[in-house]
């Protein structure tokens, strides 16, 4: 089975042929990040019309490199939600055009759903499993049964964690995007140097909350600031990387105890955090419990990760028709149970 997949939920532009849900055959990125990191963040109207000016493109070269026609495709998959709603309707609009043109299947994708097909990609991981998705949207510990069917064990209160390294990369004057400068500086700082706070580390949830720990270190920086001291960046960012990691791994590590998982699944674009990775691994190994990361491509958002899932999807019959739409805010359990609302 070979599956076309669309992403555009963001600010990639990217479509990508996968073969089995685990084997990529080639794909095609066009990455906006120059363009929107001189406004330190991405700005949707502009990333819109990007993907309309790229995705034709993009699509065409994927399916080049993966050396297919559209004769040897047994479906059209793409990310339908959440993210930014012109982003998504770029993708959605070619994949149902594309579908309409070809007669091949429209297989409607959740994002997240596809961070987590990102581990089966080599066949690095085997479902079941426990996932905990870390990225710029999402910070999500989730169960993972042998249908490709999610049970959601937790999530953040306020801020991601991606989104929370942004905002205080910025803070501390790191260009955009934020998180792997952090991650970076992290490992030339004293992660003993601040002691910030681990919200709801002692709570029996699986729940996070990482806009109290921003917080502390907005209120440590303009304090520093106040006084006319000077910024100690690194120690900042280790300091920082730790209270996120402490409460990640503890979460994740007890959910794994307490639900019985064999393995994990680390997704996301956070999952590339050298930091964690190391925690994470270094956890589970005292713990007997097998780690899978995809690999540091395919960790932020991509088209690989989009086509392995629709993959999964199209082999169980989970497809949409030509009313399918963008939806910014659509949630797991909403996607999974094919509650796709209209719009009139």
């Amino acid at each position: 089975m070979k599956v076309l997949g669309i992403e555009t939920s963001c600010d990639e532009t990217a479509a990508a042929v996968v073969e089995d849900g685990c084997t990529l055959l080639g794909q095609m990125v066009a990455s906006q990040m120059d363009l929107h990191a001189r406004f330190g963040g991405v700005v949707p109207e502009v990333a819109s019309r990007q993907h309309v000016e790229h995705i034709t493109r993009v699509i065409a070269e994927a399916m080049r490199d993966a050396a297919v026609t559209w004769a040897d495709l047994d479906g059209i998959a793409v990310t339908c939600g959440p993210g930014l709603l012109g982003s998504l309707l770029v993708g959605v609009s070619a994949a149902k055009s594309l579908a309409l043109a070809t007669g091949l299947p429209l297989v409607p994708v959740h994002h997240i759903a596809g961070h987590v097909a990102a581990a089966l990609i080599d066949r690095r991981a085997a479902l079941p499993f426990l996932a905990l998705v870390v990225s710029g949207g999402h910070t999500e510990l989730l169960w993972v049964d042998g249908s490709f069917r999610f049970r959601k064990l937790g999530g953040t209160q306020d801020d991601a964690a991606g989104e929370a390294y942004d905002k205080v990369a910025r803070m501390v004057g790191l260009p955009y995007p934020g998180g792997p400068a952090v991650d970076h500086l992290a490992t030339t700082g004293n992660p003993a140097a601040y002691a910030f706070p681990r919200s709801m580390m002692d709570e029996s949830n699986y729940d996070f909350s990482f806009s109290g720990l921003k917080t502390a270190v907005l209120n440590e920086v303009n304090r520093l600031r106040q006084q006319g001291q000077p910024i100690p960046t690194a120690d900042l960012c280790a300091s920082f990387q730790a209270a996120v990691i402490d409460v990640l791994v503890a979460k994740t590590m007890r959910a794994a105890k307490e639900t019985g998982a064999k393995q994990l699944v680390v997704a996301g674009g956070v999952a590339a955090n050298r930091g964690l990775r190391a925690a994470l691994t270094t956890a589970t190994a005292h713990a007997g419990l097998p780690v899978h990361f995809p690999p540091l491509a395919l960790c932020t958002d991509n088209a690989a990760m989009i086509a392995a899932a629709g993959c999964l999807l199209l082999a169980q019959g989970r497809t949409a028709g030509l009313d399918l739409d963008a939806y910014a805010n659509l949630t797991l359990s909403d996607w999974q149970e094919s509650r796709f609302p209209v719009r009139r």
